[in-house]
């Protein structure tokens, strides 16, 4: 008897590519899962609901879409990964976010399906991010993350993002901030 051999088998698997675009309409409620699953890992356990309140918002993909540029990584037709670009206006006006500097772009909510990690979803939102706001004449970028989220923090280092001022909380919050200058920038 022959030993057949399966070749597709043999092969090495290639995932199909990561897309990064605007989010649909009748993508805004997985764009929206996706984004607060990512953040879940962040709650604290005795969270007094502030954080179960910022999922909410992170969920909530139509409302900021009316403001922001929501960006998806989708991957092998699934959405995988979600930012929010601001670049004429804030996501949420009179929240304390003081108006978008000349020049400025800032980078909100992004997140990847942690089931999705480690593949450059984040990486992929962030250089859609950075296009998109060199393609608006933008100067610079702008974002903030946690002292928890170290891998954040270890792909901004990476991307050339530096540290500037952060956004301390009247509570004692802290948001670290992070800039980067843009090359080629329409002005």
């Amino acid at each position: 008897m022959v030993n057949q051999v399966d070749h597709q088998a043999s092969l090495p698997f290639f995932p199909m590519a990561i897309v990064t675009r605007e989010a649909r309409p009748d993508e805004y409620a997985e764009a929206g899962r996706v984004t607060a699953e990512a953040y879940r890992e962040f709650v604290p356990p005795d969270d007094d609901g502030d954080w179960q309140r910022y999922l909410a918002r992170l969920a909530d993909v139509g409302e900021r879409a009316t403001r922001t540029t929501v960006l998806v990584a989708v991957e092998d037709g699934r959405i995988i990964g979600c930012a929010t670009l601001e670049l004429e206006g804030r996501v949420r006006d009179g929240n304390g976010d003081a108006p978008l500097e000349p020049g400025e772009a800032h980078i909100r909510m992004l997140g990847v399906d942690p089931a999705a990690r480690a593949r450059g979803a984040g990486a992929r939102l962030m250089a859609e991010c950075e296009a998109r706001a060199r393609a608006a004449g933008k100067t610079h970028v702008t974002l903030h993350t946690t002292t928890r989220m170290m891998a954040a923090q270890r792909m901004y280092g990476r991307l050339g993002y530096v540290r500037e001022a952060d956004r301390v909380f009247p509570d004692g919050f802290v948001l670290l901030g992070y800039r980067k200058e843009l090359s080629g920038s329409i002005t």
